[in-house]
């Protein structure tokens, strides 16, 4: 926890508990480390997502744990819809809509979760499967921007990502704490209970969670990198303002493609407002007619006209290109940042490449 608090993790927070025995073993760990460094206890939120029986329940028993070890607690009530479809995808947004409003009324700006090793093999897994690129099998960090738009200066802290499981477990035991098993996580309906179910099979493979896990730990550090590379190039290739952005094809060109497909994405993105990526095929052509000279008279994607810039405003010379928001096109309500933002980029990669300059 000193480690995490001096990386940049704010105290005091709120830690997620759904009643398991991961959350609940943080949930622990946490109040001691509080106790032992006499600092103020975390709160503690737990979500009633309604999505079986004892939901409800659940939720009133994680809030009796809590007050026996000291911690206040609060049950925060889905009441949406049940969704027909996508039923784990739409629980896990519902959860961090509802902490991520009680951590801004709260003034709250950490949420510490027990996400651990098999959580980080499994979601390498499931995002490998899904076809996913370099982002989307990167590791997940210790210290992270809150996973949900809308929610500026909220972060995620995960202190349990290279923990396994089983040790947590004996953990509880040793201090005769009970736990929660949630009969979701062996529905064969959903993927990651099927993943669970196969584990056997993919250690017997070679494909342990710990490896899983340094795998996509290597591929985080390579896309940090990557990062870094694209906040140098948009901070030498790219002026925004309320209007759009103006950017320098040339420079853009010159990058390597990978590069200037991950700056020519954050502009889109910035200007437009939208909180996800332009569809990976559709970015690429857009790319590829920047150039081989063919973007003619300008083209649309992600909410954004990307057109030669006129005469007026050739910040970068003949070569510029400028973006806008396309007609009747508006900002979401709430901001989409999740972190500080400077010129298209987080400000922590903007530090970095303005040092190297």
């Amino acid at each position: 926890m000193d480690a995490l608090l001096s990386a940049g993790a704010a105290w005091p927070g709120a830690v997620a508990v759904s009643g398991g025995g991961d959350s609940v073993a943080l949930m622990l760990l946490l109040a001691g480390y509080a106790k032992h460094a006499k600092r103020e206890v975390p709160v503690v939120l737990t979500v009633d997502h309604g999505l079986r029986e004892n939901s409800a329940k659940d939720a009133k028993t994680v809030v009796k744990m809590a007050g026996e070890i000291g911690l206040k607690a609060h049950a925060l009530t889905w009441k949406g819809e049940t969704p027909k479809s996508d039923i784990e995808a739409e629980a896990r947004n519902a959860r961090y809509r509802l902490m991520g409003d009680w951590l801004s009324a709260h003034k709250i700006s950490a949420l510490y979760v027990a996400h651990t090793m098999e959580d980080q093999a499994e979601t390498f897994l499931l995002r490998l499967a899904r076809g996913s690129g370099l982002d989307g099998l990167s590791a997940m960090r210790v210290i992270a921007p809150y996973p949900m738009q809308g929610y500026p200066g909220l972060m995620i802290v995960r202190p349990l990502l290279d923990m396994a499981r089983a040790p947590l477990r004996d953990y509880l035991r040793a201090k005769k704490q009970s736990w929660l098993e949630d009969p979701m996580n062996a529905d064969p309906r959903f993927a990651r209970s099927k993943l669970r179910a196969a584990w056997p099979q993919l250690e017997a493979l070679g494909l342990s969670a710990q490896r899983l896990s340094d795998a996509a730990e290597h591929l985080g550090r390579a896309r940090e990198a990557l990062d870094d590379m694209t906040a140098g190039l948009l901070l030498r290739a790219a002026r925004f303002d309320e209007a759009g952005a103006l950017i320098d094809s040339v420079r853009l060109k010159m990058a390597p493609r990978e590069v200037g497909l991950r700056a020519l994405a954050a502009t889109l993105s910035r200007v437009s407002g939208e909180a996800y990526r332009p569809r990976f095929g559709k970015l690429e052509r857009l790319f590829d007619a920047i150039r081989d000279g063919s973007l003619g008279g300008g083209a649309t994607l992600h909410g954004c006209v990307v057109a030669p810039s006129p005469r007026t405003a050739q910040a970068f010379g003949t070569g510029t290109l400028a973006v806008t928001r396309e007609t009747g096109r508006t900002l979401p309500e709430k901001p989409v940042a999740s972190a500080p933002v400077k010129d298209g980029v987080p400000a922590r990669l903007a530090k970095k490449a303005k040092k190297r300059r």
